[in-house]
């Protein structure tokens, strides 16, 4: 393995634990993010990795067979992209890149060749004598990753740096930032609490809750496969069947749903996707709101279950508010896990 991590955990004066006892590997050239909601951990493991915060005591961080434990930030040879970029406003694009390799008191024309590689590697050749506060957001954001591989780090540490972009540069960005770190081949952790950005730029994801890694796999794995209630509400934004289950019955306020199999002492979740309108459908509800996003409609629904289930449907005629509509699960797309208030 890459970067091994054993028994990291992080207690705060006053004995506030940021981060339980952690376990987690990650291969050489795999790019993970940590995914979860503010205060989940996420971004004080990334400090402890990269030497920023000291992890409690009988910790253990190897990168591939040298214990970095107790290592300084200076010499773990990672590198770091911010949210807020930290560049240097008083420096051009290429300023900025090749601040780093000056540090390292490299010949010249070695900097000068490295700084032309990265420049062309995050296509950035057409601002390279710009000052970087004339630069948009997202060439900032080329900028501040450009910066950090040309030194060529052993592992790159990436802490929300697409958060303080708008919506739509964001989402264009995600793809982009996800095929530059797979030609770089580098190793990277990437920090987010956006589920879609962890998805599509990460090999695996580490959903973390109140401290500790609750789930790790692939995107598709915890997608289709959740453990807990938590990883299936925060991948994918499963919503509660919460009826009462006698063998292989689901007894809902609006209905009653056969199951594929008996199930015991589970609790049900659909996501709404897997919610539809049919004539002839078991469920019945009252629809509440309509919302337009383009390629299909996200309907509101009430009595189905004791809270709102929504729907994404798609067709040029959705229901109006006020209307009663049939609907109908498909049996294996019920998800059944462990009742989230006993969910470790």
């Amino acid at each position: 393995m890459s970067l091994s991590l054993r028994h990291v955990a992080k207690t705060f004066p006053g004995g506030i634990r940021a981060l339980l006892p952690t376990d987690l590997d990650i291969a050489e050239g795999e790019i993970v993010a940590l995914l979860g909601p503010s205060g989940c951990g996420k971004t004080t493991l990334l400090r402890i990795i990269a030497g920023l915060e000291t992890s409690d005591p009988g910790a253990q961080i190897r990168f591939r067979e040298e214990d970095i434990t107790r290592q300084p930030v200076e010499r773990r040879k990672v590198g770091m992209v911010f949210q807020s970029y930290a560049l240097f406003p008083n420096m051009s694009v290429r300023g900025n890149i090749g601040y780093g390799l000056k540090m390292q008191k490299l010949p010249r024309k070695q900097i000068e060749a490295r700084v032309e590689e990265v420049i062309a590697l995050c296509r950035l050749e057409a601002c390279v004598d710009r000052a970087v506060t004339a630069l948009y957001g997202g060439q900032r954001q080329r900028v501040a990753l450009a910066r950090a591989v040309a030194p060529r780090p052993r592992l790159l540490l990436l802490d929300e740096p697409l958060s303080a972009l708008d919506a739509a540069l964001r989402a264009m960005l995600r793809d982009e930032l996800a095929a530059l770190l797979r030609q770089f081949g580098i190793t990277a952790i990437h920090v987010t609490h956006d589920q879609e950005e962890a998805m599509a730029i990460a090999d695996r994801v580490a959903v973390m809750q109140e401290g500790r890694v609750v789930q790790v796999g692939t995107p598709e794995a915890l997608y289709r496969q959740p453990q807990t209630a938590f990883v299936a509400r925060f991948i994918g934004n499963a919503m509660p069947l919460d009826g009462r289950i006698e063998g292989a019955l689901l007894h809902l306020p609006g209905g009653t749903l056969a199951l594929d199999r008996p199930v015991n002492g589970a609790a049900a979740y659909v996501r709404a996707e897997d919610v539809r309108i049919a004539i002839d459908g078991p469920l019945c509800g009252r629809v509440e709101a309509v919302t337009f996003l383009g390629t299909h409609y996200r309907l509101t629904i009430s009595g189905v279950t004791h809270s709102p289930l929504t729907c994404l449907h798609q067709s040029f005629n959705p229901p109006r508010p006020g209307e009663t509509v049939r609907l109908t699960i498909p049996q294996d797309a019920i998800l059944f896990l462990q009742p989230e208030e006993t969910a470790a």
